[in-house]
């Protein structure tokens, strides 16, 4: 394959997108192409830093500070800091698009944006444009736990809602409209949109009207292997501490395990943000709840291989490293058949998909690893060899390459895809 330069846009913060975005471009650069990324300040670049592989060129994104507005009229506040951050991301792009024309770059390669996930890099570059999207906005297209478009619920007393109360909602959305319309026109300036699963190109469609291609992750199992250390009793949790990740349904599940076999949860995240309210739960509950954030790599390697099973509670992840990096490990996976999983766990080869989350589906499960520990071992026994076989880094790095050689192609014979 022809060699390409390849410019990189991302705004990620620590977390699997980042982690994926990593391997990306390193299996690019090992492959010769020429890369070179871009990102705002507000990215994360200690994470996996980029650096190490190409150059990186960290540009300002100005700081937007909320205006000083009565708090009865916040909503003018909210809005007025979108329609400001919307200005200061295209700025920012504006000067990214600017660099990149002087590289003689022959394809733009963008990743998702922290805030509006599709990012508004591909307005401003007349490159042929791929951007690899991790998910749509989510808590704007899902119940996160609830839908924000919703009509308030009727005050104390009222049979209906008021024609003022509901005006008055509505206005208050204005700041959420502004960043769902931003964020759809931003994925329409791109040639082609990579997503990493079916069910994330079914989300894209329902969010933005638009088509994607499935180009899936792989893991790498140099990396994520067994270290040999024995088996403990403790089942392991891996994600950001929030709602969409469902500790809760773990903390839940573990609760109706026998006392004399529950095992305690170890959950490993980037980020606590609702570490309180999950802790007064596990302990409401009766579950031994540890969490590490931000751990090296070689300590994740480690409790992954010592878990007796990863406890995968995520609501509608789109893809889903965690259960893969587990299996890389050696380790199997109890997960809920439902978002991007689905396509990654087979069901009693690699782990065991439960088809609901209700605690009582999920506690059954979990009491399988210690009450039948011959198919408990046979499971760690074949899940390394699934991800090798299937899952592979290579064979992603693979996938990557041709869609950016095929948009490059398209381009040249066809004018823009």
């Amino acid at each position: 394959m022809k060699k390409m330069r390849i410019a990189v846009w991302h705004n990620l913060p620590s977390g699997g997108g980042k982690r994926a975005l990593w391997n990306h471009v390193a299996g690019l650069v090992q492959r010769g192409h020429h890369v070179e990324a871009w990102c705002p300040d507000s990215a994360d670049t200690k994470f996996l830093p980029l650096a190490p592989l190409c150059p990186e060129h960290v540009l300002p994104l100005e700081k937007v500070s909320r205006p000083g507005i009565p708090k009865p009229f916040g909503w003018v506040a909210d809005c007025l800091e979108m329609k400001a951050l919307i200005a200061a991301m295209h700025e920012h792009c504006r000067d990214c698009a600017a660099q990149m024309e002087l590289g003689g770059f022959d394809v733009l390669l963008a990743n998702s944006c922290a805030r509006f996930a599709a990012p508004a890099i591909g307005r401003f570059v007349a490159l042929p444009k791929v951007v690899y999207l991790g998910e749509p906005n989510r808590p704007l297209y899902e119940a996160m736990p609830e839908l924000p478009w919703a009509a308030p619920a009727p005050g104390a007393g009222e049979a209906t809602i008021s024609l003022g109360r509901l005006l008055f909602s509505t206005i208050k959305l204005q700041e959420k409209r502004l960043q769902m319309r931003e964020e759809m026109e931003n994925a329409r300036h791109f040639d082609r949109i990579l997503v990493n699963s079916f069910f994330s190109r079914e989300s894209v469609l329902r969010a933005y009207g638009l088509e994607a291609e499935v180009c899936p992750l792989g893991i790498d199992t140099a990396a994520f292997r067994p270290t040999g250390e024995p088996v403990e009793n403790f089942l392991m949790g891996l994600g950001t501490v929030h709602f969409h990740k469902g500790v809760d349904r773990a903390i839940r599940a573990l609760a109706l395990v026998p006392a004399a076999l529950r095992p305690k949860l170890v959950w490993v995240g980037n980020h606590a943000g609702e570490i309180a309210a999950l802790s007064a739960l596990a302990k409401k509950c009766g579950v031994e709840f540890e969490l590490k954030v931000l751990v090296p790599d070689a300590e994740l390697v480690s409790l992954l291989s010592r878990a007796a099973a990863l406890l995968y509670t995520s609501r509608l992840e789109p893809f889903g490293l965690a259960p893969l990096e587990a299996n890389a490990c050696g380790t199997p996976v109890i997960a809920v058949a439902e978002g991007g999983v689905r396509e990654s766990i087979v069901n009693g080869e690699n782990g065991w998909l439960v088809p609901d989350a209700r605690p009582e589906t999920l506690a059954a499960a979990a009491r399988k690893f210690f009450e039948s520990p011959a198919a408990a071992a046979e499971l760690r026994r074949r899940c390394r060899e699934t991800v090798v076989t299937r899952w592979g880094l290579d064979a992603a790095v693979d996938r990557l390459e041709t869609a950016l050689a095929a948009a490059l192609d398209a381009r040249k014979n066809n004018g823009p895809v």
